[in-house]
């Protein structure tokens, strides 16, 4: 009652006064100067008010928490399950199992204790039979399961199907079909923002990506849930803004199948601007980006370690990365106001303009054969790699700054023996049905430079 009273002593200020306003303390300089033009070819405005937004829109099945998640590779599932019991008693609300092999699903299973999260898995591999033994055996247990499988995501990352077009999709309805109401299929859009499409873009791929499941297995998802894999960069309130236009996105497109509108999103931060030089800005990134996260409605964080691109995995380093997220959940109450970046005029106008291009977009691919013809046609690569070329040209023009590399480095700093894993792209020549979008960070070509230059 207090705030009514309070506010109604102030007339209403229209967004032309505030111009005016703005234009008078500028003495003489153009408004224009203000803006800021971004990639995606959204001008950005000095300010925000209720006029720049046609009308709030209400992002579809924003969920109320967010899990933080872990992640562990599987080698011996025995050691796996205690690392992951480990994990949860120091605060793991989820955990990402990865296996580039079959593994004894019992040994990892029979040794969880007493687990009740979700389980995300990222197998490197396709294989029916292993798929349905997992959601059965997690089943018995009562486990939440996410299995994540994305053959179109391999045939985009590799060049190549598991085993063929059509061989892989059978494979992939074995397991959907055998496990309607499970969470079966992911799309792995984290891919295109790692290896340098803008946001639009991302949005627009990740859309066409989910259409190629839809479009084949039709209602055969009536009763299943997607999952969508996300990478958070820096730009604070886009990313925001990208994970609300996606869930806008998704609903519109499942609703056109008479599908359910509600999909799953897991949020990790990019390696793109991530470095191996002064690397401790990388904690600094990685929790501006967990924020976006929160804030855009991810379900599940997996935070990226600040040591991920040169050390194998550590116990300090993971504790130091899922740390951030405790503090962001427990000490800093980003759990406890559910879709805060509601209302934001700022906020609610990206998340229109970027949601409007990208649908624009996804009709003009759509129209043009969609994602597997593009992708095939070397189309998308081709556009994720023109808009990566610019980013580098920001990066190597010293426009776009990653302090501590391009901007204030650190002349003494030597990482040459301190390098346990290969952080660049590894060329590995080899015969592939279709270029395959390869990630590739920003500080890549200044790093190698840097390193050969250290004095043995």
């Amino acid at each position: 009652m207090m705030a009514d009273k309070l506010f109604s002593e102030f007339d209403p200020v229209s967004a032309k006064a505030f111009k005016q306003k703005i234009q008078y303390d500028l003495k003489g300089a153009e408004y224009n100067s203000l803006l800021w033009h971004s990639p995606e070819g959204i001008d950005v405005k000095p300010f925000y008010h209720s006029e720049d937004v046609k009308n709030i829109v209400k992002i579809p099945n924003h969920p109320g928490n967010w899990n933080i998640a872990q992640e562990i590779f599987i080698l011996d599932p025995k050691v796996s399950a205690q690392t992951a019991n480990d994990a949860i008693s120091k605060g793991a609300e989820a955990l990402f199992l990865k296996a580039d092999e079959k593994f004894k699903i019992p040994d990892l299973f029979n040794n969880l204790e007493n687990i009740s999260i979700p389980l995300y898995f990222n197998l490197w591999f396709l294989e029916p039979d292993f798929a349905n033994a997992l959601v059965e055996e997690a089943g018995k247990r009562g486990i939440v399961v996410f299995l994540n499988c994305d053959i179109i995501g391999n045939l985009a990352r590799s060049g190549n199907w598991f085993m063929g077009l059509e061989p892989d999709f059978k494979a992939l309805g074995q397991v959907l079909y055998k496990n309607p109401t499970e969470k079966v299929i992911s799309i792995d859009s984290g891919l295109y923002q790692n290896a340098g499409a803008n946001m639009v873009q991302q949005l627009v791929y990740a859309l066409a990506h989910a259409n190629e499941y839809l479009n084949y297995f039709g209602e055969k998802l009536k009763d299943s849930l997607l999952t969508f894999r996300v990478s958070t960069g820096g730009n604070y309130f886009f990313e925001i803004a990208k994970i609300r236009a996606l869930r806008l996105l998704y609903s519109a497109l499942a609703k056109e199948y008479q599908l359910p509108e509600t999909c799953h999103i897991i949020a990790t931060p990019t390696r793109r601007n991530k470095v191996i030089y002064d690397y401790n800005t990388n904690m600094l990134r990685t929790t501006t980006e967990c924020m976006s996260a929160v804030l855009g409605g991810a379900d599940t964080i997996l935070n990226l370690p600040y040591d991920a691109l040169y050390h194998k995995t550590n116990d300090f380093g993971e504790r130091i990365s899922r740390n951030q997220l405790l503090v962001l959940k427990e000490e800093s109450y980003f759990d406890k106001v559910s879709n805060p970046a509601e209302g934001s005029y700022y906020i609610e106008s990206l998340t229109q303009q970027l949601a409007e291009k990208s649908l624009k977009l996804f009709k003009e691919l759509e129209a043009g054969g969609g994602f597997l013809k593009h992708l095939k046609a070397g189309i998308l690569q081709r556009k994720i790699k023109e808009s990566a070329a610019k980013e580098q040209e920001l990066f190597d023009s010293g426009k776009k700054i990653l302090l501590g590399t391009n901007k204030y480095p650190n002349p003494d700093d030597r990482m040459k023996d301190d390098l346990e894993l290969y952080p660049f792209v590894k060329t590995k020549p080899r015969k592939t049905l279709i270029e395959p979008i390869i990630p590739r960070r920003l500080a890549e070509k200044l790093e190698q430079e840097r390193l050969g230059n250290e004095a043995p």
